[in-house]
């Protein structure tokens, strides 16, 4: 993961022609490999800190609270974008799907260039934003801390589910993302070179 993320944060972007845009949305792609694990790294590192180690505040509460709808927000909002690669000038471009298409975060005049219809909301879309979010909300949501801090009566009553959920929604999850994997490249799931070569050509 370390060298996923000096890898993403500190080389160079190769296309000295794209936009600030998209080399801001590349990074955020690198930086949260991999949902949710990028996602619960995220949250792992800052949860210690905004919860007080457990011992919180009324404000710990406040910022936890923020930081789970953050983090939550990321996972389900990944599975809903995609990028392709523009043939003409061979830029990679980032964008949410919709029911027609993509719609890109910058540079419409490439949608315009393209046929994006392959590239439109599926039904699949919705069921890896929901498992991504019940995976994050096992781990996120029975930590240590974070139930320290909500509801500390769970860890003393309920040692064993705190224990054990969390794998077991997570295996669940895994065996199905196996079955029915996630073929868009969006934000956390930059795309290889064949399989933008592919999506380009359809």
């Amino acid at each position: 993961m370390a060298k996923e993320l000096e890898a993403g944060i500190l080389r160079p972007s190769s296309r000295s022609g794209a936009t600030m845009g998209d080399r801001a949305f590349k990074g955020v792609g690198d930086l949260i490999k991999l949902l949710p694990t990028g996602t619960v790294f995220l949250f792992q590192f800052l949860s210690p800190l905004l919860t007080n180690a457990g011992h919180c505040f009324p404000v710990n509460r406040w910022l936890s609270g923020a930081l789970l709808l953050v983090c939550a927000f990321a996972c389900s909002f990944a599975c809903f974008t995609d990028s392709f690669v523009d043939p003409s000038d061979g830029k990679l471009y980032y964008g949410v799907v919709t029911a027609r298409g993509i719609w890109l975060f910058s540079d419409p005049g490439a949608a315009a260039r393209n046929d994006l219809s392959g590239y439109k909301l599926r039904p699949g879309d919705f069921a890896h934003a929901a498992l991504s979010l019940l995976v994050f909300a096992a781990v996120a949501l029975l930590d240590n801390n974070t139930a320290s801090c909500f509801y500390p009566a769970l860890l003393v009553e309920e040692k064993t589910l705190v224990t054990v959920l969390p794998p077991v929604i997570g295996a669940v999850a895994g065996v199905v993302f196996m079955l029915f994997p996630n073929n868009r490249h969006g934000i956390g799931y930059p795309p290889n070179g064949t399989a933008a070569a592919e999506k380009s050509a359809k």
